[in-house]
């Protein structure tokens, strides 16, 4: 049935606005992951890199999440395989090179209290 209404063919306009604008915001996620991925199945990045591409990629599945352009639960998966691929990596990489037979101390932990929401 076509649209005959002065409310249905302003929606009809919005819509269109809408998915032009949603298009170019899952271009660039789409761009970010692909990245992402490609950092994390060469061997020759750095380390530091593939964290850094993975991070954009996340900030933009979050961003894209909050705004509604991808559902919540589609930008979590994603993040979620990027984050999973990335700590693969990061179990099977080569210790970090500092002197031998001492352990690294790890960052102290703060209390739930201190935390504000």
């Amino acid at each position: 049935m076509a649209k005959r209404t002065a409310s249905a063919k302003k929606q009809a306009r919005a819509g269109v606005r809408r998915t032009l604008r949603n298009r170019g915001a899952k271009s660039e996620i789409k761009t970010l992951v692909v990245k992402a991925r490609r950092g994390l199945a060469e061997k020759s990045v750095a380390a530091p890199e593939r964290a850094a591409s993975v991070l954009d990629a996340i900030r933009a599945l979050d961003r894209a999440a909050a705004k509604g352009i991808v559902h919540r639960n589609n930008a979590a998966r994603r993040k979620a395989r990027l984050a999973g691929r990335l700590a693969e990596l990061a179990a099977t990489a080569p210790a970090p090179s500092g002197k031998p037979g001492k352990a690294v101390a790890a960052p102290a932990k703060t209390s739930g209290a201190a935390k504000k929401k």
